[in-house]
């Protein structure tokens, strides 16, 4: 007998689907034909998911998502420049760490968590500094599920005729990005989040004008996207060994994705899903960390009880009994924990959730009582 597989309410790795697992039971050369036929149907299909065939291309790239990044920071901007990260989030902090890290001209704009990235402040900072030439944001915070005013600042950032880089890795495929429409130069995002595949493959979907004057800027050999792209038109491979299944099990989850009905089909799957949460445990007395027009449906943070006995490991070691996988919270000051929305889940499985959340909580002592609407036995 097969043992019933864990419900994984985290922004990645997440649940995914029996097809998408399926499809990495074949080995694939990879210099072979085939694989690079996957290799572009995918890049291609990414691109268009974006809707930015015009003017950018897709570069995928092996590793995590901040792989990516930190390949896209340090392909895009050169020494010479100045990058501007707006920081509102740990990924924030991430973006700012790697940039420094690599030695990039780094500048700072700072909210606290749970607020989000206010336009005109931005346009404030270009305006008096005008060697900044790129900015870096995070689209959906995933340290809290806040959603940052991405068309906003796209304008502003092109307005000061400077670049914008958007981490995207827990928005793209389910919240609304388009190229065409929105000047960024490059956007950034992984397999194993909204699509549904499984972690292993960055890609970064950038203006190939931007690429084409990006030689010589990275300072890593293999995070080099520049180089990768090259390699990618001349020979239809990639650089160094491509993590083929990972590739194998996108190019399904894109194959499942299609067929769920796009971008719009999975949006409206991921808002019933945080809704039913934001129902039911609101009803309990978990209050959302977020203002409702704030949040995302992608990942939801929550405050923990008041009681002075919570421990997350408690909570987590009971819940994954339960066959449910939650987040920490990553706040630094206030105690949370997070519940993600996305994934091959629906709404069912969701309320399922829930209901563990709240008797697991109810039986730890931490919260007062249990809702009359719990089944859970």
């Amino acid at each position: 007998m097969m043992r019933q597989e864990k419900i994984l309410l985290t922004p990645g790795p997440l649940s995914t689907s029996l097809a998408t697992r399926t499809a990495m039971l074949k080995d694939w050369g990879s210099w072979d034909g085939d694989f690079n036929a996957l290799t572009a149907s995918v890049c291609a299909d990414l691109l268009a998911i974006a809707n930015g065939q015009a003017q950018h291309c897709c570069i995928p790239l092996q590793g995590s998502g901040t792989f990516a990044v930190e390949a896209a920071i340090g392909t895009l901007v050169s020494k010479s420049s100045k990058i501007l990260v707006l920081n509102n989030g740990a990924y924030g902090q991430r973006m700012q760490k790697i940039a420094q890290k690599i030695g990039l001209n780094v500048a700072t704009l700072s909210w606290p968590d749970g607020v989000p990235v206010d336009p005109a402040a931005l346009d404030a900072a270009l305006s008096a500094d005008p060697s900044i030439g790129y900015v870096g944001l995070i689209h959906c915070e995933t340290a809290t599920g806040l959603l940052n005013p991405l068309s906003d600042i796209a304008d502003i950032v092109a307005s000061h005729g400077a670049e914008l880089i958007v981490d995207a890795m827990s928005s793209f495929g389910a919240l609304d990005i388009d190229l065409a429409r929105m000047p960024i130069c490059a956007l950034i995002a992984a397999s194993g989040k909204c699509l549904e595949g499984v972690p292993g493959m960055g890609f970064v979907i950038a203006k190939t004008s931007a690429i084409a004057l990006a030689h010589g800027n990275s300072p890593s050999l293999a995070l080099d996207l520049a180089d990768q792209y090259d390699y990618l038109q001349r020979t239809g491979q990639w650089r160094f060994t491509p993590p083929t299944h990972v590739v194998a099990a996108l190019r399904a989850a894109i194959d499942q994705y299609q067929a769920e009905g796009g971008r719009l089909t999975r949006l409206a799957r991921y808002t019933a899903n945080a809704k039913v949460l934001i129902e039911s445990l609101s009803q309990a007395g978990l209050a959302l960390f977020l203002a409702p027009e704030l949040q995302a449906p992608i990942i939801l943070t929550f405050h923990a009880p008041r009681h002075p006995e919570y421990q997350f490991a408690a909570f987590y070691q009971a819940m994954s009994q339960r066959g449910f996988l939650l987040y920490p919270g990553k706040l630094t000051t206030v105690e949370t924990f997070r519940v993600g929305c996305i994934g091959a889940i629906d709404p069912a499985q969701l309320q399922q959730a829930a209901h563990a959340i709240i008797d697991v909580l109810t039986q730890l002592g931490w919260l007062n009582s249990q809702p009359k609407h719990s089944t859970i036995q």
